[in-house]
């Protein structure tokens, strides 16, 4: 019988031995892996995609660095400072002033969870500038107790919201074809945050959305921080578009036994709907000085913002990111794909922003990249199995439909690039480049000495 997903193979590993011209690089990334000299992200990152395009074939482009080896991301922190910032909050009292509604309508939406920047996003349209939000979440796939509680405290300060909870086998499927096609498990739910909002927003007839940081600062292009609204790219489509979920194309999905009403919520928009309903994707931090650990602090103050008792997987922050089990995972396998852990993205983030030295960083990612998620394993694993019993139909698509650790680690080999991955036969899997061996066998001039790290704001 032929599969649609086949039990993985082991990968052959005479392609990881030694690197030389011929070696393979996955997902058209540089060949050549350069660390950044003012914070720790590597030139393997990718900028943020489309994520209903992504069949898994396409070439991601990845982060800018200048000649001077600084990535864009640590380039756009930098020009923070030099903002008129008095200036962008007069721009945004004159949008609130065009769209503030006083008939008892909501005249902006919010999306996010109840994490710190939603919270704080929401906290300040409603109290600094008088507008009256709603707010929407795309249900994580598994919560955690704290996450669902800060949900809950976001909604106590004040807010109204709807939790969109989708169908549980379809996101399922959904998530155990992502990790299939994709290696990435957290795609199903990017879809729904990023394609449900405009769609509330058309039937409240609410002309207005609101993120909070621009994701320039984080790496896509320099470019983008230009722009105080979010490109319409990443949640509306024309009628050209092919539309592919968990890397899977809508005709593969109805093969399997999905039907129109099963993929829907997770479609984006149609553009000329969104022009007819004349909405607007805007990012509060293009407008406010945004600094992600002050976020946390005033979601703490006005919100009761708890973050998580431990330390979340593979990083050393309890605070970012953590409403979602699945997310330990998203993060492993960016780790395998990319060699860039969830360490990395956080001490990048907060070396950016003042509150770690470079050198703090650099030891946090030596100790905590690349950590296996084993704390919730067992339940992520049952989640993305597709028992018979549940799943009658589906499962005979798939060679095992039961998800285990073997079955992880033989699909994760099979993400893994030759020129990011190495192998040997005592050791095992080791990443090719490391930053703080670099760092440590170049002794290079930027070193934490005499570093002196982008102002906190």
């Amino acid at each position: 019988m032929d599969f649609f997903c086949n039990y993985p193979s082991e990968v052959n590993k005479t392609n990881y031995l030694e690197l030389n011209d011929n070696t393979e690089v996955f997902y058209g990334l540089p060949k050549n892996v350069k660390f950044c000299k003012s914070c720790v992200i590597s030139n393997q990152r990718p900028s943020t995609s489309v994520e209903f395009k992504n069949d898994g074939k396409q070439p991601k482009q990845a982060i800018n660095f200048n000649d001077d080896g600084i990535c864009d991301a640590c380039k756009v922190r930098k020009n923070i400072e030099i903002i008129d910032w008095e200036a962008r909050e007069k721009e945004l009292k004159q949008i609130c002033d065009k769209y503030r509604r006083n008939d008892g309508r909501y005249d902006c939406l919010v999306p996010g969870s109840g994490g710190k920047d939603s919270f704080m996003t929401a906290h300040l349209l409603k109290y600094k500038y008088g507008m009256n939000p709603l707010t929407c979440t795309w249900a994580p796939h598994i919560y955690t107790d704290w996450g669902w509680k800060n949900h809950q405290a976001w909604i106590h300060a004040g807010f109204d919201n709807l939790l969109f909870t989708p169908n549980g086998k379809v996101h399922r499927l959904l998530t155990r074809l992502a990790m299939e096609k994709l290696f990435y498990p957290f795609q199903p739910f990017i879809l729904g945050q990023k394609n449900m909002p405009p769609k509330i927003a058309a039937k409240y007839d609410i002309e207005l959305i609101f993120y909070g940081e621009n994701q320039a600062e984080y790496g896509n292009p320099k470019s983008d921080s230009k722009n105080p609204k979010m490109a319409n790219k990443f949640f509306s489509k024309d009628d050209k578009d092919k539309i592919y979920l968990g890397g899977t194309s809508l005709d593969e999905l109805k093969e399997i036994g999905l039907k129109k009403v099963d993929w829907e919520p997770y479609l984006p928009i149609d553009n000329c709907y969104l022009e007819e309903k004349k909405i607007e994707y805007y990012y509060l931090g293009y407008f406010e000085k945004w600094h992600p650990q002050g976020a946390y602090y005033y979601s703490v103050k006005n919100g009761d913002f708890k973050s998580a008792p431990e330390r979340t997987a593979g990083t050393f922050n309890t605070y970012n990111s953590i409403d979602d089990k699945v997310d330990d995972f998203h993060y492993h396998t960016t780790f395998i794909k990319f060699g860039i852990g969830r360490a990395t993205y956080d001490a990048a983030q907060e070396i950016r922003s003042g509150d770690l030295m470079r050198e703090e960083g650099i030891a946090l990612v030596k100790k905590f990249d690349g950590e296996f998620p084993e704390r919730w394993a067992s339940e992520v694993f049952n989640y993305l199995s597709l028992p018979e019993k549940e799943f009658p139909d589906i499962s005979k698509f798939f060679e095992k439909p039961i998800f285990d650790r073997k079955y992880y680690d033989l699909l994760a080999d099979k993400f893994r690039s030759p020129h990011i991955w190495k192998w040997d036969n005592k050791n095992g899997w080791s990443l090719r480049y490391k930053i703080f061996e670099i760092e440590e066998n170049n002794k290079q001039e930027d070193s934490a000495g005499s570093w002196q790290g982008n102002k906190a704001r």
